[in-house]
């Protein structure tokens, strides 16, 4: 009766969402980006935007990982249009936009790579001018980027005001991040960068690569490093992959779901995550604009 009881309140605790203070338009604008491919950088994505709309806050994925985009996929989504279409000129943004749960919309990245590969600079401008439809609509934009390095990839992490690198213990997954946070120091894009470390087999495997990564930082780079948290290997997650649903729906209380949440109070909550935050001069859609045309 004691352990059913325990259950009953756990279960309890994990429906009382903490509400965030909401504030008129962006107010929090994350870049995700990931060194190499297949680290679950999408994945993660996905699962916070689920918990900060479960948490009241207004939650756009931009995907724009063009050629690989998946983010729909993962939702369940089947959206009309993407955000090639906006590249073209066929559509605006506000027709591109596809509602997901709670309170999460996506941006969907289509299968064009080389179309915003080969973009002119008054395609880009374009782009960049539709993107002002968002800075009234969400509270928090995700921007998944894709793996490794790109002008786009780094233009988009420059004009964010905050960085999340995803990484796994795996030895080739902590060299490639370790190469993007160094081009990110080198040019001072952020003075900090948040690090997300997935798939490890503990908590301890977690703070172990973070620490071996921050310790290279600390002797060669001029940045500071923020750990978020470490998501222990689940077979959850690919349960919910086939089933096109966010883990954190499908199995809350699985530990994936767990060590997620935890990361998302981290950054929504956590005073060193908070304080960190380098709010950057100008709009965001005028950091790509200016970036882009140079």
């Amino acid at each position: 009766m004691a352990d059913q009881a325990e259950r009953l309140r756990e279960i309890f605790r994990e429906r009382q969402f903490p509400k965030v203070n909401r504030n008129k338009g962006l107010s929090r604008i994350i870049v995700v980006a990931s060194g190499k491919g297949g680290v679950g950088k999408t994945s993660l994505v996905v699962n916070l935007a689920v918990i900060m709309g479960q948490w009241g806050q207004k939650t756009i994925i931009l995907d724009t990982d063009l050629g690989l985009a998946n983010v729909d996929i993962l939702m369940d989504l089947k959206p009309a249009f993407s955000l090639v279409d906006v590249i073209r000129g066929y559509k605006d943004l506000s027709e591109v936009i596809v509602k997901g749960t709670f309170n999460v919309e996506v941006i969907p990245g289509g299968s064009g790579l080389h179309e915003i590969i080969s973009m002119d600079s008054h395609q880009r401008e374009r782009l960049v001018s539709r993107f002002s439809y968002l800075e009234e609509r969400g509270d928090i934009l995700l921007i998944d980027c894709a793996a490794g390095l790109s002008r786009n990839v780094l233009s988009f992490i420059a004009a964010a005001d905050e960085l999340i690198m995803v990484t796994t213990p795996e030895p080739t997954a902590i060299t490639d991040v370790y190469s993007i946070i160094k081009i990110v120091s080198n040019y001072r894009l952020h003075s900090t960068v948040n690090l997300v470390v997935n798939m490890v087999r503990s908590s301890r495997e977690g703070e172990t690569v973070f620490k071996r990564i921050n310790n290279v930082c600390q002797n060669f780079l001029d940045i500071s490093m923020n750990f978020l948290g470490g998501i222990e290997f689940d077979q959850h997650v690919h349960k919910a992959v086939l089933n096109c649903s966010p883990y954190v729906l499908q199995f809350p209380r699985s530990r994936a779901a767990q060590c997620t949440r935890n990361i998302a109070r981290r950054i929504l909550f956590e005073e060193k995550t908070v304080n960190s935050v380098n709010k950057k001069e100008g709009s965001f859609i005028n950091r790509l604009i200016r970036l882009w045309s140079s």
